[in-house]
């Protein structure tokens, strides 16, 4: 199993940011995971243990979740500022060219980085998500964004989680309920389980528009060029079949993966999956011309 280091830096704005590093060969860019809306760094885990040693792998916490500090401007709670803070994180690790794994929110993230670094993609997997967001999955999540829940045991939160996203993964069995709970709450001084992170992120994101920003399909279009991946989960509410479909047309040489059965969003450990992601990282790994 690959162990990791954490890694801090500084935000621009003075917030002290958390990730996690997974150390693997240097003669290919290192590979960020960024994640969705409520998540964190240990969403990454088994994708992270799965590359490293092959690939360095940092599975970043964006501020106000995890360990990474809890801004006082709810309104930098966007894309934008995300996607500044990994450029401040890339400056700080002195990274040139990264391929990027986003997860809904986090390939949000990844289509701004193409935008503003473009030269220095060198590959990006778009877990779930895409220009254009289904309404029915925005009003989803943004009926649950923001709201506390605590728990007394862990069961009790895996059986919350299971109770709250079951039409996601229809299939899944108590363990795989178990461990999204660890990996979406934590455990407080008070001994209560509470989800792991600052509820005022739900502040910009219930604005129209909040859960992204600019023309989206012109941030796509940067990844022109580049090694694309599009995951999509067969019943996802938020990436639809059209919108993936329009993303592999304009990105000529662009994958698409449906993995079946699944919702908003996969796990990136399905076995659908790892064919295209093996391939994906062979890709990203060739040097430029």
């Amino acid at each position: 199993m690959a162990e990791y280091r954490d890694i801090y830096w500084w935000s621009a704005d003075g917030l002290r940011l958390h990730a996690r590093d997974y150390p693997g060969a240097d003669d290919a860019p290192p590979v960020l995971c960024l994640p969705g809306l409520t998540r964190n760094a240990r969403d990454f885990a088994p994708v992270a243990q799965a590359i490293a040693p092959r690939r360095r792998v940092i599975a970043v916490e964006f501020r106000g979740r995890g360990e990474s500090g809890y801004a006082k401007d709810p309104m930098t709670y966007v894309p934008l500022t995300y996607a500044q803070d990994v450029v401040a994180l890339l400056a700080e690790q002195k990274i040139d060219r990264f391929a990027s794994i986003g997860t809904s929110l986090g390939g949000i993230v990844t289509m701004l980085l193409a935008g503003m670094l473009p030269a220095r993609m060198a590959g990006a997997l778009l877990n779930d998500v895409g220009p254009e967001i289904e309404a029915t999955g925005l009003s989803r999540i943004r009926s649950y964004v923001g709201k506390p829940s605590t728990w007394p045991t862990w069961m009790h939160a895996a059986r919350g989680v299971q109770e709250s996203n079951a039409g996601a993964y229809p299939g899944w069995t108590i363990e795989q309920w178990l461990a999204m709970a660890k990996r979406l709450y934590r455990l407080n001084s008070a001994g209560r389980i509470v989800l792991d992170y600052d509820m005022k992120i739900a502040e910009p994101f219930r604005l129209p528009g909040g859960e992204a920003g600019p023309d989206m399909w012109r941030a796509l279009a940067a990844l022109a060029g580049v090694p694309v991946l599009v995951v999509r989960g067969q019943i996802s509410d938020i990436l639809s079949a059209a919108v993936a479909d329009r993303m592999v047309a304009a990105l000529p040489g662009a994958e698409l993966v449906t993995v079946p059965g699944i919702g908003h969003a996969p796990m990136l450990d399905e076995p659908e999956v790892q064919p295209a992601l093996t391939n994906w990282l062979a890709r990203s790994a060739e040097p430029l011309g």
